[in-house]
């Protein structure tokens, strides 16, 4: 039997001894998409041999970031926070070979493994049998997006303090269960996924039901992303494709909500 992953969106798919029929469903979805030229799949074994080279960063004490060179499917970067109590691996990796574990290995492992939203669930099943079947949390919201059903995979909703300093939250908007990861430490850091992207312009961020579509959000589904992030501080936020914002993150997160609101609800039209 084989594990089959997509060549889009790189989601892991039941072990079976041929590929899925048919398309993909996340890649099916509006907020994604399927290449003109077909479905494709492909395995861990090949992912494995395919020449890349990993690539590691620290970006501050307690927090790293992996990835592929050449990056593969949507290219995300996997976090790794320490904690005391234990490690948390966000967005977890879309594919498993031998010196990204060794590098997980090497940073402690990890205690629990969460994806901010279905476009990440990546390898997330291989990953938590790997690590010793560690709990796989997925949003009650978006249970459905699951495509390798296990027993390691626990739902979760509203907010859950997951490791200690480390608290998730369920910010909606990109799909209803998407999530960032609230790290307590100095002044505190934001992991979100694509909930909230950082843009070419420093210290902007934006918000989008589809980023390869160009579907916008709601002004008042932004309005409740920031809402729901209102009770926690952070200074430094940390995006899916590596952008950053490295001080006030939280005054980024609201300005750019206002700026977006403005322009979506119309406030802005006499300038167009």
């Amino acid at each position: 039997m084989t594990i089959w992953i997509c060549g889009t969106c790189g989601v892991e798919h039941p072990d079976t001894s041929r590929p899925p029929a048919g398309e993909c469903a996340i890649c099916a979805d509006d907020r994604q998409w399927v290449p003109s030229s077909g479905q494709t799949w492909t395995t861990p074994a090949e992912l494995a041999a395919d020449g890349h080279e990993l690539v590691h960063q620290e970006l501050e004490p307690g927090i790293h970031r992996l990835n592929r060179e050449p990056a593969f499917g949507i290219g995300q970067w996997t976090y790794l926070v320490q904690t005391a109590g234990g490690n948390l691996l966000w967005d977890p990796p879309n594919h498993l070979d031998e010196a990204l574990a060794a590098k997980v290995g090497e940073l402690g492992g990890a205690a629990v493994i969460v994806a901010s939203h279905p476009h990440m669930y990546g390898s997330q099943v291989s990953w938590s049998h790997w690590l010793g079947h560690i709990p796989v949390l997925v949003h009650s919201a978006d249970r459905r997006w699951v495509r390798r059903e296990d027993p390691v995979i626990r739902e979760w909703s509203g907010t859950e303090r997951i490791l200690p300093g480390v608290t998730l939250v369920e910010a909606g908007g990109h799909f209803p269960g998407a999530s960032v990861a609230h790290v307590a430490s100095g002044s505190g850091a934001l992991l979100v996924g694509d909930t909230i992207v950082p843009v070419a312009a420093a210290g902007w961020v934006t918000f989008m039901r589809s980023y390869p579509n160009k579907i916008p959000l709601s002004a008042g589904l932004v309005q409740r992303i920031v809402d729901r992030l209102e009770p926690y501080e952070f200074d430094r936020l940390y995006g899916l494709l590596g952008g950053t914002v490295p001080g006030d993150a939280k005054g980024a997160v609201r300005r750019s909500a206002q700026r977006y609101i403005a322009w979506v609800s119309g406030a802005n039209d006499h300038l167009g």
